[in-house]
């Protein structure tokens, strides 16, 4: 006898603006509570000291919860200087101090901050949820084990001072995935030769998505408390696909693509994956995503992730 599933079929993407002090599982299963859903993922989750751009999936749209993990993302980070934790941010203990540059100016920052655009090489933190036989860094850290950790190849794609004071700075950070935000901002502070850590961190974008899209969690219940649906607030899977091309099929091609099976397609020159849609729908509703291969004068599109039923927003 199969197992029943508790919760209600939700499908779509909301965007969270996580708060402070809480885990993003701790806000994944207080939005799907609230949701009464079946299937909910985040995509990606942040520390509890950081705020910000929390993408969270219902139903058909967790098939697409890795590409999202795979996109850029933004940040605005508070550094401050002089001081050393173990953890590279505020929740961890102090593990050196030393005095911060006297002549710390905008004019000379800028050199410093240079080494770090563009593609540079970073070693996660200790204190990160990447895992070393089956266990992430975290539970070594935790247990006094240093792990080696090779570093890693990111691309810093801007790096902008805001603001200087004393002993802090608050820094933009747009990246690649895989950049730990603690990391650069130690690394920063190892180049000026005092040390830094975080204090705060708000991701400002993820998977195409920004604070202007973001809900706080009191509108959510707010919303509930109501007795309205949250439902409108749901954007469409698709929505966070956009940098992938978009085509639209028809007829045979159509269903054989929704039976599981490749299709050759004349005329397109696609290579990578492709957003597909029914064209004879009213809406052209989105079909799924389909890995394309050149061959020849056509193309090979070959299904990969496929809803069930989707409108397009």
């Amino acid at each position: 006898m199969s197992r029943r599933r508790k919760g209600r079929d939700v499908n779509g993407i909301l965007v969270i603006d996580k708060p402070q002090g809480v885990t993003s599982n701790g806000i994944l299963q207080q939005v799907k509570r609230l949701f009464g859903a079946a299937k909910a993922g985040h995509t990606g989750a942040l520390d509890p000291l950081a705020t910000g751009v929390l993408p969270l999936c219902f139903g058909e749209a967790t098939k697409f919860s890795q590409m999202m993990l795979d996109s850029d993302k933004a940040y605005i980070a508070t550094a401050k200087l002089g001081v050393r934790t173990e953890t590279g941010d505020s929740e961890g203990a102090v593990v050196a101090e030393k005095p911060v540059p006297a002549d710390l100016t905008a004019e000379t920052l800028e050199p410093v901050l240079d080494r770090f655009r563009g593609d540079i090489q970073q070693v996660p933190s200790m204190y990160s949820a990447l895992k070393y036989q089956g266990r992430p860094l975290y539970e070594y850290a935790r247990e006094g084990i240093e792990v080696e950790r090779p570093a890693r190849p990111v691309t810093i794609y801007e790096l902008t001072l805001l603001d200087v004071r004393e002993n802090e700075l608050d820094i933009a950070v747009s990246c690649t995935k895989g950049t730990y935000i603690r990391s650069l901002v130690e690394d920063i502070g190892e180049a000026l030769g005092c040390g830094a850590h975080v204090t705060a961190l708000r991701r400002t974008m993820a998977s195409g998505f920004t604070l202007a899209n973001a809900h706080p969690v009191e509108q959510l219940e707010a919303i509930r408390e109501r007795g309205e649906s949250l439902d409108g607030l749901l954007v469409a899977p698709d929505a966070a696909l956009s940098m992938f091309p978009e085509h639209a099929l028809a007829g045979p091609a159509l269903v054989s693509i929704l039976n599981g099976q490749p299709v050759r397609i004349p005329g397109q020159a696609y290579d990578g994956f492709v957003r597909l849609y029914a064209q004879e729908s009213a809406n052209g509703s989105f079909v799924g995503l389909a890995e394309a291969f050149p061959d020849g004068e056509q193309t090979k599109l070959v299904p990969r992730r496929l809803v069930k039923s989707s409108g397009r927003r």
